[in-house]
C-alpha cells in the first residue's frame, strides 16, 4: 500500500531525510518511531521538533527489537549499509526502505530518476534549471546536498504537486528501493567509488543497478555513451538514448562541430560548446544529458538552448573562485573519487598545479598518473591519504607531500604556480580528515585562495 494510515513506520537517522520521512509519515497518519545513535545538540533539536509533532524519538541507541515490530522501516542514506542496526533487522528477516521510496509513494507527477558515479548533481540541478526556465512546473530534490535541494520526502509535502519530480540518487538510496520506476532514468557514468563502505566494486555497481528495478516498456533511460552504462543496463526494458561526446550511430545528444547538439526526432543545434558558461568538457557531457532529458520531458528546443545559456557553475563543482597574477584558482572539493579528479584534469586546457588527498577511501590513486603527467604543473598531496597518493604519482611530475595544515597545503601551491596555470582543489578522496565535510572543504579553500592569490 502507498498510504500508512494507521500503520506503524520507523525511522532509522535523524538527519534531513529521516527528519522529512517522519513528517511525511506523521502528516500521511503513521504511528512514528525515530532512532538515531547521535545525541548532539541539532539531532536532539530534530528529535524535539518531530516529538512536537507526535513522534517518538529515541536518541543514543537503536531498539531493534522496537524496529522490528514496525509495519514499515525507513533507513537514511547516511546509515551505513552494515550497521549493526541494519545487521540485527536482517537477522530478523526485516526487510527496510530507502527515504526516496518512501517518498516517491506519495507523488502524483512524473518523475525523473538521475544516478551515476560523477555529474549526477550538475546534471540533476541542469535538467531541474531546464524545465524551470521553459515554464515547466518541477520540484528538484534527493541526493542533491550542499542546501541546493531538499530531501526527496519535502517535496511530498508541498501543497501542490509539480508536473516533473527530478530527483538525485545515491547508491546507498538504490539499495533501498521496491517500487521506485523513473518515467525518465538517467545514468551519467560509472566507475569505482564508495570502496571505503561496499565490500567491492562490484557491489557498488549491483545498488546502481538497482535503478533499473522497475522497469518496463514505457520507461524512457538516457545513457552515458560507456560499455560501463550498457552493461549496467543489461537486458532492462524501455527505450534507449544516448549521450557523448561526438556523433555516432545510436547518440542522440552530442558536439557536432563544436555545436552541441540533439537527435530525437531530427537533429537539432543547441548552441556553440563556447557559449556554455560552465568550465571543463565534463560538464559539456552534463549539458547534453540533461538537454536530452529536458527535450523527452516535453522542452521545445529553444527553450533548452536558452536555458544552457543561462547554466552556471555548482558550488563546489569546477568553480572558479579568483584570478589574479594570471592563474585561476578553482573548487573542485565535490570531486571525491579518482575518476572524478581525472574527468576535472581531462577538462582543462591550461597547466595545473592540483590538490590531491583527505580522507582516503581506498581506491588506486595509480589511475591518476596518465592524467597527472599529461595536464599538470605539480601535485600538493595532502591529508591522511598524501602518504599514499605520494607513493602511487612519485615521477609522475613535480610532487609536494604536505603534512601541515590546509592553510600550508594552498600556500605551497601557489609558491608552485605560473601565470597561465590553473590551481585546482579536485582531491579524489573524501573530507572527514580534515573537514566536516566536502563543502567546508572548499569554502575554507576559497578563503585562502583569496588570501595567497
Amino acid at each position: 500500500m502507498s498510504g500508512v494510515s494507521g500503520a506503524k513506520v520507523a525511522v532509522i537517522g535523524l538527519g534531513a531525510s529521516g527528519r522529512a520521512a517522519a513528517r511525511l509519515a506523521l502528516t500521511q497518519g503513521g504511528e512514528v518511531h525515530v532512532s538515531d545513535l547521535r545525541t548532539d545538540a541539532p539531532t536532539a533539536a530534530r528529535g524535539n521538533e518531530l516529538a512536537a509533532l507526535g513522534a517518538d524519538v529515541e536518541l543514543g541507541r537503536h531498539d531493534v527489537a522496537r524496529l522490528a515490530r514496525a509495519d514499515l522501516v525507513v533507513v537514511s542514506p547516511g546509515v551505513s549499509p552494515d550497521a549493526p542496526v541494519l545487521r540485527g533487522l536482517a537477522d530478523r528477516g526485516v526487510r527496510w526502505i530507502s527515504e526516496p521510496e518512501f517518498a516517491v509513494r506519495f507523488y502524483s507527477g512524473s518523475l525523473i530518476a538521475v544516478t551515476g558515479t560523477n555529474g549526477k548533481t550538475t546534471t540533476s540541478v541542469l535538467i531541474a534549471h531546464l524545465l524551470e526556465t521553459a515554464g515547466r512546473s518541477v520540484a528538484l530534490g534527493g541526493n542533491v546536498g550542499g542546501g541546493l535541494a531538499p530531501a526527496a520526502s519535502e517535496l511530498a509535502l508541498r501543497d501542490e504537486a509539480p508536473e516533473w519530480y527530478v530527483l538525485e540518487l545515491s547508491s546507498f538510496q538504490l539499495a533501498g528501493i521496491e517500487r521506485l520506476r523513473p518515467d525518465i532514468g538517467v545514468v551519467t557514468n560509472l566507475s569505482p567509488d564508495h570502496l571505503d563502505r561496499y565490500a567491492s566494486v562490484q557491489d557498488y555497481y549491483e545498488d546502481k543497478r538497482r535503478i533499473f528495478l522497475n522497469a518496463d516498456v514505457r520507461s524512457r533511460w538516457v545513457l552515458g555513451a560507456s560499455p560501463g552504462v550498457e552493461a549496467l543496463a543489461g537486458g532492462a526494458p524501455g527505450t534507449r538514448f544516448r549521450f557523448g561526446d561526438a556523433p555516432a550511430e545510436g547518440r542522440h545528444a552530442f558536439v557536432r562541430d563544436g555545436t552541441l547538439t540533439l537527435r530525437v526526432e531530427r537533429e537539432e543545434p543547441l548552441l556553440p560548446e563556447a557559449e556554455l558558461p560552465l568550465l571543463g568538457g565534463h560538464n559539456v557531457r552534463n549539458a547534453l544529458a540533461a538537454a536530452l532529458t529536458a527535450r523527452l520531458a516535453g522542452t521545445p528546443t529553444e527553450a533548452i538552448a536558452a536555458g544552457l545559456r543561462a547554466a552556471r557553475a555548482l558550488p563546489h563543482r569546477l568553480e572558479p573562485v579568483v584570478e589574479r597574477g594570471g592563474v585561476l584558482w578553482v573548487d573542485d572539493s565535490k570531486a571525491t573519487n579518482v575518476a572524478a579528479t581525472r574527468s576535472a584534469l581531462e577538462s582543462l586546457a591550461r597547466p595545473v598545479v592540483l590538490l590531491l588527498g583527505g580522507k582516503d577511501k581506498g581506491e588506486d590513486y595509480r589511475a591518476l598518473r596518465t592524467a597527472v603527467a599529461e595536464r599538470t604543473r605539480a601535485v600538493v598531496a595532502y591529508g591522511a591519504a598524501g602518504e599514499r597518493i605520494a607513493e602511487a604519482l612519485r615521477g609522475a611530475t613535480r610532487l609536494a607531500h604536505v603534512t601541515g595544515d590546509f592553510g600550508e597545503v594552498v600556500r605551497t601551491a601557489a609558491a608552485t604556480a605560473q601565470p597561465g596555470d590553473i590551481v585546482l582543489l579536485s582531491p579524489a578522496c573524501s573530507s572527514f580528515d580534515m573537514f566536516t565535510d566536502y563543502e567546508a572543504r572548499g569554502r575554507r579553500f576559497a578563503e585562502l585562495a583569496r588570501e595567497v592569490a
